[in-house]
């Protein structure tokens, strides 16, 4: 039987083509039911505040960079969105004198914009916003060295080999989007040999680090948290890390704070990794494939999925 057109972008792959039941029971999930979606291998986790939900998030950089020695050096992959946990990165790592000479980070994704990632100078590059949050507000003394901070550029030759040098990634970070991605792995387009179906989730999984096209959905979102709406001045293509690179990660930790995707979203992906149900028209969906995956919710961003007039 042939999928649906997607209700949101008719030429592109996205949630909106799944099966109507597998839709209508994720809408229906309480905040009662979340934590029964836990499995071995799956964990859903709650916090009431959302300085406990922030503090939580910084405080995985910070257990991965103790681990990190000369002989075993260890990394974490963080997302721009969100990035409230930044800030609290940097001033637990000023307090606590840590030395980082043997951590290392990797960034998510940067935008790709006429033929190179968008220069770390302009106000909407992700590592710009990394920089100035978090890392140049450590203390020279304790700093990560700038040969240990990976950044995706539009040769990704020496971003895909640091995950190939022996480096140890602890964690993986991310937020979920409107198409439900982690970092910029969207949907893809509807055409070609994916007209009738997307890819695989087998094909999905060894997708690299990449120049990525962008889902109008994600265009939209980014307009509406980074740009003022200003759609125009959103590009329309990224470089973002690869599911090749995400199942290099010991744990994947996505962070719901309820800013960015919506209660349905937060609800469908959740539904899907606890069962198994694996589609890359969910790119997130992917994970339940991974053998250690956290979804952490800030409680008063859960939401409902009933109709309100506003």
């Amino acid at each position: 039987m042939a999928r649906k057109l997607s209700m949101l972008a008719p030429e592109w792959w996205d949630f909106t083509t799944l099966p109507d039941d597998l839709l209508n029971e994720a809408a229906r999930l309480s905040q009662k039911d979340m934590p029964h979606l836990s499995r071995e291998g799956f964990r859903v986790k709650f916090y009431d505040t959302l300085e406990d939900f922030y503090l939580a998030e910084a405080l995985e950089y910070i257990t991965a960079w103790k681990q990190a020695t000369a002989d075993n050096p260890v990394g974490i992959c963080g997302p721009v969105g969100p990035t409230e946990q930044l800030p609290l990165v940097a001033r637990m790592v000023n307090e606590l004198q840590m030395d980082l000479s043997n951590a290392h980070f990797w960034g998510m994704d940067e935008w790709y914009v006429n033929g190179k990632e968008l220069d770390a100078a302009n106000p909407l590059s992700f590592e710009k916003a990394d920089r100035d949050l978090c890392f140049n507000r450590m203390d020279k003394k304790y700093r990560i060295p700038d040969a240990n901070l990976h950044f995706p550029k539009a040769d990704t030759r020496n971003y895909i080999s640091s995950w190939e040098s022996g480096i140890r990634c602890a964690v993986m970070q991310g937020g979920q989007g409107d198409t439900k991605h982690w970092a910029f792995n969207d949907p893809v387009k509807r055409e070609g040999k994916y007209a009738d179906a997307p890819p695989s989730p087998e094909e999905f999984r060894k997708l690299t680090t990449r120049i990525v096209d962008l889902h109008p959905v994600t265009c939209m979102q980014n307009a509406r948290t980074s740009a003022g709406g200003v759609v125009t001045g959103v590009p329309r293509q990224a470089l973002t890390v690869g599911p090749l690179q995400t199942w290099k990660a010991e744990k994947v930790s996505i962070w719901h704070a309820g800013t960015h995707d919506n209660a349905f979203g937060q609800r469908l992906t959740a539904l899907m990794i606890s069962k198994g149900i694996m589609d890359s028209s969910v790119p997130m969906s992917l994970l339940a494939g991974h053998p250690n995956v956290q979804f952490n919710y800030y409680r008063g961003g859960f939401g409902v999925c009933e109709t309100e007039m506003h």
